[in-house]
């Protein structure tokens, strides 16, 4: 038995004729109103289908009055009641189109209520099927509240005219603010330019052999978006470093302090008062770390779920996460968690960027620059990443290059454009990278 089918499901059924009511009375309003609702929060089957006639015309910057949506509602054929009579029973019912935000959020409220006992419903019913476990039924308890938390469904088809409206505010924010980058910047121009940020629902990785500075990067790229966007939160995994020893390395490359004499507390004055601005800075941020070395990417989405402004997570490193997996392949466990990363990403609507290593067949040819194909363990690294970022340094291979602390930041892959290479100077002194102007 359906566990909420006794349940009477909350509604306002007068609200919702009001909200379309104030629309007849004044079409301007529909925008308020679309702000707020979408089809699929109204209750009456009737309502909801002149409401979505309404969505469209909008979005199609038809006019909207009385005259124009009997019309297009006549036309789209889906209302089985007598449209004319119902239309004046929606303007009889409506005191004033000026409360439409009001009507509009009593209608959102009851959808809520309805969404909840519905999601309770689904959570009961797959416990009493049975064939899961706890863990598995708190992640998908978690997942369902966390979608009502978001204001959507976690699984029904989405009507095209809500996604053109959520892309035309999007666009109109970007338009007003002057932006350049679609994402967050990862405070490296060129490599900016390439990806166009670090960009919503984007699982990134950032290859590279041991020693390389994967690491390092990756703490710049997270303070630099830190320190860009204050107001969202970036999350930092380390699943082999201390939260000390990741705050230590970025306060001695946000101070310029060399990190040996960081770690043994020789500092002079001049240091500390540059290491008192430099706490400062971080302190200031949105900045967040966690050092647990066992946790799965299952808990990190957990963890993340919790966070209301997130805008960035970074995971330091695949090959050391724990996979909660049945099978003892080692294959489908990589498969299997690159797959739960790229799904994290999309649900959270955020860019993940997680480190992993590269496999030694890099080392043993000439050119040592690495590849797609070098992604060790699993092809589906390669294919859930959106990009793909191999890092490389010529003088962590053959002591006596050249090229000294000259480093690439090659995009092997990227699903928004082009690819390119990126130069890099490294700092050991200060375990940083800073990217190289060479375009002159």
């Amino acid at each position: 038995m359906d566990p909420i089918s006794n349940l009477s499901m909350p509604r306002d059924l007068t609200a919702e004729q009001a909200v379309i009511g104030s629309i007849l009375l004044q079409g301007s309003s529909a925008g308020e109103a679309l702000e707020i609702l979408h089809p699929e929060d109204f209750y009456s089957d009737t309502n909801r289908e002149i409401f979505s006639v309404i969505q469209a015309m909008f979005s199609y910057g038809k006019p909207i009055d009385a005259v124009t949506l009997l019309d297009e509602v006549r036309k789209a054929g889906t209302v089985k009641a007598n449209t004319e009579d119902y239309f004046r029973q929606l303007l009889t019912v409506t005191p004033t189109w000026r409360n439409i935000a009001h009507y509009a959020e009593i209608v959102r409220d009851k959808a809520r209520l309805r969404r909840i006992a519905e999601t309770a419903g689904e959570i009961t019913s797959k416990i009493s099927d049975g064939g899961v476990d706890a863990a598995e039924m708190l992640e998908f308890a978690e997942r369902k509240v966390y979608s009502l938390r978001q204001g959507r469904g976690s699984d029904g088809l989405v009507p095209v005219g809500d996604v053109i409206l959520n892309l035309w505010d999007q666009l109109r924010e970007m338009a007003e603010s002057g932006a350049t980058l679609s994402g967050l910047s990862t405070g490296m121009q060129r490599l900016d330019n390439i990806t166009m940020g670090l960009n919503k629902s984007d699982l990134i990785l950032l290859a590279s052999r041991p020693g390389v500075g994967k690491t390092s990067l990756a703490l710049n790229i997270a303070l630099n978006a830190a320190k860009k966007d204050q107001e969202k939160t970036v999350a930092y995994f380390s699943l082999e470093m201390s939260c000390e020893q990741i705050v230590a390395r970025m306060l001695s490359e946000e101070a310029f302090i060399d990190g040996k004499k960081l770690i043994t507390g020789r500092l002079n004055a001049d240091d500390w008062r540059k290491l008192g601005q430099a706490a400062n800075v971080l302190s200031s941020t949105k900045l967040m770390v966690n050092d647990n070395s066992m946790i799965s990417v299952m808990e990190i989405n957990a963890l993340c779920r919790r966070i209301d402004d997130l805008g960035l997570v970074l995971i330091d490193y695949l090959q050391l996460m724990n996979t909660n997996a049945k099978s003892e392949n080692r294959l489908q466990a990589v498969s299997e968690m690159s797959r739960q990363m790229k799904l994290m990403a999309m649900e959270l609507k955020v860019p993940v960027i997680c480190l992993c290593q590269l496999s030694r067949a890099s080392v043993q040819r000439e050119n040592k620059r690495p590849v797609l194909s070098d992604l060790r363990e699993s092809g589906s690294l390669e294919q859930d990443a959106d990009i793909v970022l191999g890092l490389y340094r010529e003088d962590a291979f053959k002591q006596d290059s050249a090229e000294h602390n000259s480093g690439e930041l090659i995009v092997l892959k990227n699903r928004h454009g082009e690819t390119g290479t990126v130069k890099l100077q490294w700092m050991p002194e200060y375990t940083t990278y800073v990217e190289v102007d060479d375009r002159y």
